[in-house]
């Protein structure tokens, strides 16, 4: 039996980018090192970016 290939996460991109003082992406909170890296990285790699988004915006004051 052939090994199913796992689906890549998508990217959070949502086309409106921004970079901020800290080089941070203000549409999708990611650091230009992860969005540069995003298609070379494993679901684990994309997972542990994703969860570090909401909080980077949160800090930057962009959601409640």
């Amino acid at each position: 039996m052939a090994d199913k290939k796992e689906m890549p996460l998508p990217s959070p991109c949502v086309s409106v980018c921004v970079l901020n003082d800290e080089d941070i992406c203000e549409g999708c909170w990611r650091s230009v090192q992860e969005i540069t890296r995003w298609g070379a990285m494993d679901n684990d790699e994309r997972q542990g970016v994703l969860s570090k988004l909401y909080g980077r915006a949160k800090a930057a004051g962009a959601v409640l």
